[in-house]
């Protein structure tokens, strides 16, 4: 009889880099029936969730966060997240008694390496000090802000003329080449 294989994780130690982004499986290298099954775990997740995960979402949903959005148990590549702000690029984690750090670790490291900030709560600290909680998700929204503030401007420095539309308003720009500018190339009827 053969020796069965065992699932086994690698060590996160040994892999300096998190995996290449490609063109397979929304923007992950992730096969369509792995992704589907995530989006299953997730549904099963929303269903069956702890109370500081319902504690938290009930006050996302009163809270006026503007046009920024926290989906729940969002499918994120490979990683399901407790809540994510897909504008932002921000991913929140409760941390419940028990978990994988390893597993936790190298989900991190996936996110990041792709501009997703992952910011860790602990389940306790949500039911007890909700306000305080609520005081560092807003803190950590503001830096995501101002980082993608710099990002853009940084953007638009190194690439003047993808910053600046070419025409305004009022249409004052380059010719836009209509009938009335065909000029010496001929009459073409």
């Amino acid at each position: 009889m053969t020796e069965r294989k065992k699932l086994q994780l690698r060590d996160p130690s040994d892999a300096a880099e998190a995996p290449a982004i490609k063109k397979k499986g929304r923007g992950w290298e992730i096969s369509e029936k792995r992704l589907d099954n995530l989006h299953e775990q997730a549904r099963k997740m929303r269903r069956h969730a702890s109370e500081a995960h319902k504690a938290l979402a009930e006050r996302f949903s009163e809270a006026d966060l503007g046009r920024h959005t926290f989906k729940k148990f969002a499918v994120v590549g490979s990683a399901i997240v407790d809540f994510n702000c897909h504008t932002l690029g921000m991913a929140i984690v409760i941390d419940e008694e028990g978990e994988d750090e390893k597993l936790a670790r190298r989900r991190d490291k996936s996110l990041e390496s792709v501009g997703v900030k992952v910011m860790h709560l602990k389940a306790a600290d949500i039911l007890e000090n909700m306000d305080e909680v609520l005081a560092r998700i807003t803190a950590g929204m503001r830096l995501r802000i101002a980082d993608k503030g710099e990002a853009r401007r940084r953007h638009d420095a190194e690439n003047p003329r993808q910053s600046r539309p070419r025409y305004d308003r009022d249409g004052n720009g380059p010719p836009r080449g209509g009938r009335s500018d065909r000029g010496d190339r001929g009459d073409r009827r």
